[in-house]
């Protein structure tokens, strides 16, 4: 017979309900009753995973990873910048075989959410859900907010051909409120509506990228995956182009001195440059929709990440050859360096194939980003965190489809009311946290369940998962000595999560546990009359 039935309460075995872990094989068995449909191969996996990590970090961040900042509160690497995109890359596999051992081992959705549930706990489970949230929903906004910036900037290369308000439309229909004031304290007379006294703002073009990449999203992860295949073409034949054409502009003398800030320089870029290969850690959340994940993950895992560190040295071979970073930069090439270099080269045909390129290269990244978050609400939801409603699957689609469009118009608010300079700085935190989690889990199954079946194994276990730990836990504290307030958020988004856990998910949890309790009491009861 059941366990003697009890109320759900905090003071209760609290201790022993929040590090309940679930088990592996509950997981596959949920998954197997309730899945998603598994549409993935492992090219799908490829292009996604390519189409998530090459975004914004390949055509804007290079350059401040080259030159420095322009404030002079970062030093470039300089031609070494190849040395610090290197060492990025090492610091990311590290985590990524970690993600592949547990992807392979249990191939549902929810990513790091759902290795933390099997290893660490209920609560564990939950704080790095909500963690993740950062790095998905909120920089889900952030890239699209970004990608409206690029799409002003491609239009505005029109105003010949186009109409004056859709070349250069104003500034309140294409940015935050928060950024809309910066752009009013640089210039009084700048126009902006209001009501009842309060700034009208409203970034239209994220808010229309994110319906689109939302209702794209409905129709299932096989039509997002030929789209993002799409994309994933478009921004590397644009990077092709840039590194065949840059290359007779090429002035080796440019690449003297390798090393303009010796070691200083090199970390610093490789700081920098590890946010330009966030995003393969997305396609374990797609796991439950592969069709054969033992074999396919791995290779769309540490294959994407392959692929993305042979093209962006290529990139700063050619970058740092065409530009000389062991000095002073225009700001330009902090902005958008590959479209510079090819300006400066006289190849202004070019320089607008990047700004498409550019363009492409952040849409691939909300695809992934958004589908990445659903999944981890899905799992959520499955485990009773959120309501059991989001996990209804389309009729037609097989997707999350009421779960998807929440995500949406949460985006859509957030473009509207987040200040997303710290919003994103936030992300970070989220990445590092989840990586530096994988690697702990990995390490805690292997001690206690080790004889489960691991159809990719982590080589050199413990040392790979340490170095992963030692890897990001080092970033995340360079991060944190920096002057900024997300250092100071971050804190304060943890304990808003906990708060929410014991106000709301741990009561759901327990009462969750007291229906399956009444269930199994009755049904024995049943029997015994019988």
């Amino acid at each position: 017979m059941a366990e003697k039935f009890n109320r759900a309460t905090f003071t209760r075995s609290f201790l022993r309900h929040i590090t309940k872990i679930k088990a592996p094989d509950e997981m596959l068995a949920e998954a197997s009753e309730q899945g998603l449909e598994k549409t993935l191969g492992v090219w799908d996996l490829i292009i996604l995973g390519v189409g998530a990590i090459i975004g914004s970090g390949i055509f804007a961040v290079v350059g401040i990873a080259a030159a420095g900042s322009a404030d002079g509160s970062s030093v470039g690497a300089g031609p070494a910048l190849i040395v610090s995109m290197i060492i990025a890359a090492i610091a990311c596999i590290f985590s990524a075989l970690c993600y592949s051992e547990f992807a392979t081992m249990i191939p549902v959705a929810g990513g790091a959410y759902t290795y933390t549930f099997a290893t660490l706990g209920e609560f564990a489970a939950w704080m790095v859900g909500w963690v993740l949230m950062l790095e998905y929903a909120i920089g889900f906004i952030a890239v699209a907010c970004a990608w409206s910036n690029h799409f002003v900037q491609f239009m505005a290369g029109f105003d010949k051909v186009l109409p004056a308000w859709l070349a250069h439309p104003p500034a309140w229909l294409t940015n935050d409120v928060f950024t809309v004031g910066k752009l009013a304290a640089e210039n009084p007379d700048l126009y902006v509506p209001r009501l009842l006294g309060v700034p009208v703002c409203i970034n239209l073009p994220a808010i229309l990228i994110v319906l689109l990449i939302t209702a794209i999203l409905v129709k299932g992860t096989k039509d997002s995956a030929k789209m993002a295949g799409l994309m994933v073409f478009i921004k590397l034949a644009v990077i092709g182009l840039f590194i065949v054409a840059g290359a007779f502009f090429v002035r080796p003398e440019n690449w003297t001195p390798f090393a303009p800030h010796g070691v200083e320089g090199i970390f610093a870029g490789a700081f920098l440059i590890f946010f330009a290969y966030i995003g393969f850690d997305a396609l374990a959340t797609a796991a439950e929709e592969c069709k054969n994940p033992q074999k396919d993950l791995p290779i769309g895992i540490i294959g994407s990440l392959l692929i993305t560190t042979i093209v962006y040295v290529l990139v700063a071979l050619v970058l740092t050859g065409m530009q000389n970073t062991s000095g002073a930069v225009p700001l330009e090439f902090l902005k958008a360096p590959m479209a510079y270099c090819m300006t400066m080269a006289k190849q202004n045909w070019a320089a607008g194939l990047i700004s498409v390129g550019s363009l492409a290269g952040l849409t691939s990244v909300l695809l992934v980003l958004e589908m990445a978050a659903t999944r981890i609400l899905y799992a959520m939801s499955r485990d009773h965190f959120i309501s059991k409603r989001f996990q209804k699957l389309h009729e037609k689609y097989k997707t999350p489809a009421l779960l998807t469009w929440t995500v949406g118009i949460l985006a859509v608010v957030g473009i509207l009311t987040l200040n997303l300079d710290v919003a994103a700085e936030l992300c970070n935190y989220g990445t590092f946290t989840s990586f530096i989690i994988v690697c702990v889990a990995v390490l805690i199954l292997r001690h206690t369940d080790p004889k489960r079946e691991r159809p990719f194994r982590v080589p050199f276990s413990p040392v790979t998962p340490a170095l992963g730990i030692l890897c990001c836990g080092g970033l995340m504290v360079y991060k944190s000595m920096q002057a900024g307030s997300s250092a100071l958020l971050f804190p304060v988004w943890l304990g808003v999560g906990a708060i929410i856990y014991l106000l709301y998910g741990f009561i759901k949890n327990r009462n969750n546990e007291n229906k399956v309790h009444r269930e199994m009491v009755q049904s024995f009861e049943n029997q015994e009359e019988m």
